[in-house]
């Protein structure tokens, strides 16, 4: 990836960005205007990611955390066969590369899944700011520990005997971290390849598309192209608590 063309200038960023603040797009915290706004200014590079394009790779230098503003971001490692082991999908308004926190470089690779805009956030920036701004440390270790949640999520989900437990689970965990922040639980685009997604679940292609034929036609989902709707949660839930 060419970081130097993708990066912007962040006062042309917001004025390109109109009637929206570049804060509130890029940091998924809960603090004043005047803090979102100093946090705003450690923004100092914004890269614009189309599909199959890389944040960053195994082995790069993990000096920065990155905020997804719009799109879906996955993250892998590569397997012995040549293949690789899907580790996550991060939506808009979340957080990812804490695992190189203490290390001094990434020991996964994330990709873009669709077309991306991301924020960086230098860790050195933010260790300065932790005096400046009160509370952002601990809402940093939060979004932290909400990262290791989803990751016991995760072993919990793949522990379910059952495909459909395991993509019902999957999708009402998109569900419930899409409401958190602010956009619709029920209405979203799953832009990522059934393959990933069977990759993530341990799961065939052919399983999930198969699951997914059968939700649709139980009146659980409905699926347009990459746009799904969901018609009935408690349903879904029932899946799970069978």
């Amino acid at each position: 990836m060419n970081f130097e063309s993708n990066v912007v200038n962040l006062v042309n960023l917001k004025t390109s960005l109109k009637d929206h603040k570049t804060e509130e797009l890029c940091l998924p915290l809960d603090l004043p205007e005047e803090d979102l706004h100093c946090l705003g200014s450690i923004v100092k590079k914004h890269y614009l990611l189309q599909p199959g394009e890389h944040l960053y790779n195994i082995g790069d230098p993990g000096k920065a955390i990155y905020a997804v503003r719009s799109g879906t971001i996955k993250t892998y490692i590569p397997t012995n066969d040549g293949d690789e082991q899907v580790l996550g999908f991060y939506l808009p308004r979340e957080l990812l590369g804490f695992e190189a926190l203490g290390h001094d470089n990434f020991n996964s690779a994330a990709v873009a899944v669709e077309t991306s805009d991301v924020c960086e956030l230098p860790f050195n920036s933010l260790e300065k700011l932790y005096d400046q701004v009160k509370g952002l440390r601990e809402q940093i270790d939060r979004l932290i520990g909400r990262e290791f949640y989803n990751d016991h999520t995760m072993l919990l989900l793949l522990g379910k005997r059952h495909g459909e437990e395991r993509l019902a689970s999957f999708l009402l965990s998109i569900s419930r971290r899409l409401q958190s922040r602010g956009f619709s639980p029920k209405e979203f685009n799953l832009t990522m390849s059934r393959r990933d997604i069977g990759n993530y679940l341990g799961l065939a292609e052919e399983t999930v598309s198969r699951l997914f034929t059968r939700f649709q036609e139980e009146g659980m989902v409905r699926v347009e192209r990459k746009h799904l709707t969901i018609q009935d949660m408690d349903k879904l839930q029932q899946i799970i608590e069978h």
